[in-house]
């Protein structure tokens, strides 16, 4: 399909392939007629166009990626592909980190996420050694300069262990004062607890929700998570938590997993499940094949009404070789990796309306009223649609359909040729 086949006028699409939970519905995959006129959803209006069962789904949110870290594989490689290996060369990187680099480089990425179908993103963005200072306002401006286009939330990245340091309490107002998230990661340490209820308390003063990153290991020794639910239920912090990753209960002994799950659902913390990333990082080993998947438990978690979602994560980088911002890959990828087929028939909404909830982000469905933000692709069920990457899909912001022309890599090309 041709961006330049739709009336930009009142519109129905007919005949088209919809999730039934998209409707407001139970069930799977049905056949409707959406409207669309002044930039929403309603009443069948204006030409008629059918669409022979292409499948039309509300726009993404991506509610965990690294537009900072974004792009920088030319110049910073993860030399075995480890974790280690991607911590380390981004910390050398971020030498690099200029405020122009930096704005290049997230503007790249939101302009792919754009271009494939993304209406919201939550960046976590690194913010420790003074980086806040440079990529912070950078990413407020991005912020501005994507209104109305590409909804985008920050939320600061510091090691746990970063707590300590004279300039956590900065960061931390840095964060207020751009409505950010207060994000970390957290690690097996001695004092944890003593961190994380801290690092709670200066986020109920300051009215911030947090996001963490955790237990990306797999190590089933590392309990985090369970930690961080422990002190949410002991402190009665009710700001939304989301917490990121949580690898290690695919390792753990399953009745203590399921045991720390029944605590989050408890807690009421939210997931978001990076399976891409995960796989590509977890259990790698010199000269062994990965055993290991890496993904966390969701189906699980979803079992005990945890709000389960999914996202792109790193891009391009040392921690992820690959990705382009495409939640239409991520959506494909997370269905074979932890098995979303034969299951609930609701899992779409990891990708759209979830995230939205979680990250308190403008609600988006295709019940009349809602914005008319649409992906359009030419499959007609779940199979066709993960089969191939969609890339004659079709993107409608407010009923127009936009150009969907991906910049090319060439524009990063000079930021390379200036790295020493």
């Amino acid at each position: 399909m041709d961006f330049m086949t739709l009336p930009t006028g009142p519109l129905t699409l007919k005949n088209v392939t919809v999730p039934a939970s998209t409707l407001g519905k139970a069930g799977d995959l049905v056949t409707a007629d959406i409207g669309i006129s002044d930039g929403q959803i309603g009443p069948a209006t204006g030409e008629a166009i059918d669409m022979k069962g292409a499948m039309v789904l509300p726009a993404f949110v991506d509610c965990h990626t690294h537009l900072d870290k974004g792009h920088i594989l030319p110049r910073a490689q993860n030399p075995d592909g480890t974790f280690i290996g991607a911590l380390t060369n981004v910390r050398a990187d971020h030498a690099n980190w200029t405020a122009d680099d930096v704005r290049t480089r997230a503007d790249f990425s939101i302009r792919c996420a754009y271009a494939h179908g993304t209406r919201a993103i939550r960046t976590h963005v690194d913010s420790m050694n003074g980086q806040y200072l440079r990529s912070w306002p950078v990413m407020a401006a991005l912020r501005e300069k994507w209104a109305g286009k590409v909804a985008l939330q920050m939320a600061s990245l510091i090691s746990c262990e970063g707590y300590a340091l004279p300039e956590y309490q900065d960061i931390a107002q840095t964060v207020a004062e751009n409505d950010g998230i207060l994000g970390m990661v957290s690690y097996p340490v001695p004092d944890l607890k003593d961190i994380l209820l801290g690092h709670l308390e200066t986020a109920g003063k300051l009215g911030l929700a947090l996001d963490f990153h955790t237990d990306e290991t797999m190590d089933a020794s590392s309990e985090t998570l369970r930690l961080i639910a422990e002190c949410v239920l002991e402190t009665g912090f009710d700001a939304p938590v989301l917490v990121g990753h949580c690898c290690s209960l695919s390792t753990q002994d399953e009745a203590r997993a399921l045991d720390t799950l029944d605590l989050v659902a408890k807690a009421g913390m939210d997931v978001v499940s990076l399976p891409m990333c995960n796989m590509y990082l977890q259990d790698r080993h010199a000269g062994r094949t990965p055993r290991g998947r890496g993904v966390t438990l969701v189906h699980e978690m979803k079992a005990r009404g945890i709000n389960v979602t999914f996202a792109s994560d790193n891009t391009r980088d040392p921690f992820y070789a690959y990705g382009d911002m495409d939640m239409v890959e991520v959506m494909r990828m997370a269905t074979r990796i932890a098995h979303l087929d034969h299951a609930d028939p609701d899992w779409v909404q990891s990708f759209s309306a979830t995230p939205a909830q979680v990250c308190g982000f403008a609600s988006a469905d295709l019940t009349q009223g809602s914005p008319a933000d649409l992906v359009i692709c030419n499959a007609r069920n779940w199979n066709e649609l993960f089969a191939r990457p969609q890339s004659d899909r079709v993107v409608l912001r407010d009923g127009i359909a936009i150009d969907r022309t991906l910049p090319s890599y060439a524009e990063l090309d000079p930021l390379f040729e200036a790295t020493p």
